[in-house]
């Protein structure tokens, strides 16, 4: 068996009102903190349910201060304005408390605030040198996993991303709290969890760093994101699938941490980057083409994860995996998610600009199970157009 690396977050807390427990966990694991940062965005922050944990921090006794500017895909001057918050606040512990981006942002607000590095020499894989603030990662989505990542996604340009990746990105604490997720709505609902469902089948088929843990956490992770996606989606209110979305979300999260995402998220990237397309949408769009376009190099693959997604395939592995893919494009039409770039504005006269940023991806490339050049993606674009 090939050898490997795995890493996560040492300490984990899944159950309904789990948020209510901060001060407990802070006093627990670091009895010095007294002053407080949390990170979410304005969306968020109006629905009130930041209110109930950071009442239940100030009334233990800690200064807790807002951070709430994060913007969807987060482009470095926030993360350098929140640094500089949380340095002016003199930030002992930094909470993120939202979606990917929130999250994103908490993971750099701790080590930018625990060092003086600057955020521009950490882009890329393991260039991070400095300690970082203690971090808990509280997700309100069940989508990005980043809870359990030690990756943050940042825009960097007008439409380009770039990744910073380092151990001191995994969070010291992942808190996960269906009461936080409950007032979602339908269409958020669904395309933050075919993001989590696309980091399983990923992570899955990663062709360079797939491992039996991240195999087995992957493979958990799709059955329940997919045994209850339908479900949080006609009843936001249903706080037991609700966790069950949480935990599948987290999971991929572990699963990608070792095993990262690939093609799907690479050919992504341009839609979200330059049509600012939610980063779930922008994966449900191209999911199917990608897959399809996969198929020669990993319907084995696919096939055992479509005992999962379409139970009832039969015949050869191409054949179950071309179930599988099948199933997923009802997933999305039962759901309401857009299927068809053109229905994001997209036009034939993109595509061309599309495929030549894709390519731009390579640390996501590099992982997929058939490599794609740049004819190839436009061509993926084209079939979904």
């Amino acid at each position: 068996m090939d050898t490997f690396n795995f890493s996560c977050v040492p300490n984990i807390v899944s159950a309904p009102g789990a948020a209510q427990s901060l001060a407990s966990l802070i006093r627990q694991h670091f009895p010095q903190v007294r002053r407080v940062l949390v990170v979410t965005d304005p969306g968020f922050l109006a629905t009130g349910l930041v209110d109930a944990p950071v009442a239940a921090l100030e009334n233990a006794g800690f200064a807790v201060s807002i951070y709430s500017d994060v913007r969807a895909d987060p482009p470095e001057a926030v993360v350098i304005q929140a640094a500089e918050f949380a340095r002016g606040c003199a930030a002992e512990l930094v909470i993120g408390l939202g979606g990917g981006s929130s999250m994103d942002v908490a993971k750099l607000i701790a080590v930018l605030a625990g060092s003086r590095q600057e955020l521009k020499t950490m882009y890329g894989i393991g260039n991070v040198t400095g300690d970082r603030l203690p971090l808990i990662q509280v997700p309100t989505t069940a989508g990005t996993g980043s809870e359990m990542t030690h990756i943050s996604i940042i825009t960097t340009g007008e439409t380009t991303k770039m990744g910073v990746v380092a151990p001191q990105l995994f969070a010291d604490i992942a808190v996960l709290d269906a009461d936080l997720t409950l007032g979602l709505p339908p269409k958020a609902t669904a395309a933050t969890g075919i993001d989590a469902m696309v980091h399983a089948i990923e992570a899955y088929t990663n062709k360079n760093t797939k491992n039996p843990i991240s195999d087995v956490l992957a493979y958990k992770s799709l059955s329940l994101l997919y045994t209850h996606i339908d479900a949080v989606c006609e009843n936001g209110k249903d706080r037991s699938a609700r966790q069950a979305m949480l935990l599948g979300s987290m999971l991929a999260g572990m699963a990608v941490a070792s095993s990262p995402c690939a093609g799907v998220h690479a050919l992504a990237y341009p839609v979200g980057g330059i049509f600012h397309v939610v980063h779930g949408i922008s994966n449900a769009l191209v999911l199917p083409e990608v897959l399809r376009f996969n198929v020669p190099a990993a319907a084995h693959q696919y096939a055992e994860l479509a005992a999962i997604v379409a139970p009832a395939a039969r015949g050869s592995d191409e054949a179950k995996a071309m179930s599988m893919i099948e199933e997923l494009e009802r997933l999305a039409a039962r759901l309401h998610v857009e299927t068809r770039l053109s229905q994001v504005g997209i036009k034939e006269s993109d595509l061309d600009r599309m495929a030549e940023d894709a390519m731009l991806q390579t640390r996501l490339l590099k992982n997929n199970p058939r490599e794609i050049t740049q004819a190839d993606a436009r061509a993926i674009y084209a079939a979904t157009l």
